[in-house]
């Protein structure tokens, strides 16, 4: 799952494009051909409007059934700054704060914790600065590979399985990329707010941004190729990973990692951040989208961000990508320019980054 470098109950449509969006189908043919994937997709928000969207390639390399505009991708890490999103909104509402600390949140169990987890913060947790692992201890990850019990139980009992052993590093002092942090972050929101993790991912984020495709794991039905397949491509041929157990992470580390979306949809999630980013977004204020975009001192990753520079961007640019062993997706952003692009690939390895990374180049160039 890597990374390269408001009122609740007021709607935000669907949005109405003023324009035709250009169909750039064609052109990322060109770019499956050349990288040999099974399917790539890329969409492209200017100035708050959908310009460019296109789809090219199959479901299934064994179905040959062709992926559409409206096809699902599941996108990985990309997941992080949704969940630090829902964060600053439990945030606004004073469901919970960024200073809230594990022992806090979870005074039954504080007492087996172990002293350096209990005061761990949300915040720190969500710029992998909590000291938690990048890989999760081997027993814990077959516990969560076992999906044993209601997602929210799984990932409460990781935490409890976590924080009972020491951290990767002393809370606060290092940056480590880890998803077994945001699961402990996601475990403290369903604490704060008495609500599974997925029901607070629809509710607050997912409804309100007209996200009507998202949700969580495969989006294919197993035995049919009505949905786009991943596939394992380290090695030729690719190899379909049949919708299962077997084809995306375990639920509980649903926070970093386990969203899916149409590319139309996964573009305007990126470019309510961009909005977000320039003050004229709903569901949180200005200083909300400054303190997910921010990065801490020492460091270029903020809350599921990180943050670089580009030329192509006038300067500060916010990225993130995220892959599953069979699925790969990626975003820019560019709020000095109100634009932002994202591609998606149903495949999981370097010519999948290549290919998505020429999609975005196609988009900056002609957009």
């Amino acid at each position: 799952m890597r990374w390269t470098m408001a009122g609740f109950a007021v709607a935000f449509p669907a949005l109405a494009f003023a324009t035709q969006p250009t169909d750039v189908s064609s052109s990322l043919e060109k770019i499956r051909d050349e990288y040999d994937v099974p399917a790539l997709a890329a969409a492209a928000f200017d100035e708050g409007e959908l310009v460019a969207i296109g789809a090219d390639g199959v479901r299934n390399v064994k179905r040959n059934t062709e992926v559409t505009d409206d096809d699902l991708w599941i996108l990985s890490s990309c997941t992080k700054s949704m969940t630090a999103s829902v964060a600053a909104m439990l945030v606004e509402d004073g469901v919970i704060k960024w200073t809230s600390t594990l022992g806090e949140t979870f005074p039954d169990v504080s007492e087996c914790m172990h002293a350096d987890w209990r005061d761990v913060t949300l915040e720190q947790l969500l710029t992998h600065r909590g000291g938690a692992p990048h890989e999760p201890p081997a027993v814990l990850q077959k516990a969560a590979e076992a999906r044993a019990g209601t997602p929210r139980m799984q990932r409460f009992e990781f935490l409890v399985g976590l924080t009972g052993r020491k951290p990767a590093a002393e809370p606060g002092t290092k940056w480590i990329y880890s998803d077994s942090g945001y699961a402990m972050a996601g475990a403290m929101l369903e604490r704060a707010a008495n609500r599974d993790f997925e029901g607070l991912m629809r509710d607050r984020l997912f409804t309100p941004l007209g996200l009507k495709s998202a949700g969580f794991g495969p989006p294919a039905t197993p035995d049919k190729a009505d949905q786009p397949w991943g596939h394992h491509g380290y090695e030729s041929p690719f190899k379909p990973v049949v919708p299962g157990p077997d084809a995306d992470y375990p639920p509980t580390f649903a926070p970093a990692a386990t969203v899916h979306m149409s590319v139309t949809d996964f573009a305007r999630y990126a470019n309510w951040h961009v909005q977000g980013d320039r003050g004229h977004a709903p569901l949180l204020t200005h200083s909300s989208f400054s303190k997910l975009h921010t990065p801490p001192d020492g460091q270029e990753y903020a809350m599921g961000w990180a943050v670089t520079n580009r030329r192509w961007a006038g300067g500060r640019t916010l990225m993130h990508s995220g892959e599953n062993t069979n699925f790969y997706a990626v975003m820019w952003l560019s709020p000095g320019e109100n634009t932002c692009f994202v591609a998606v690939c149903n495949a999981d390895c370097a010519d999948a980054e290549t290919a998505c990374d020429a999609a975005i180049r196609l988009l900056i160039n002609r957009f």
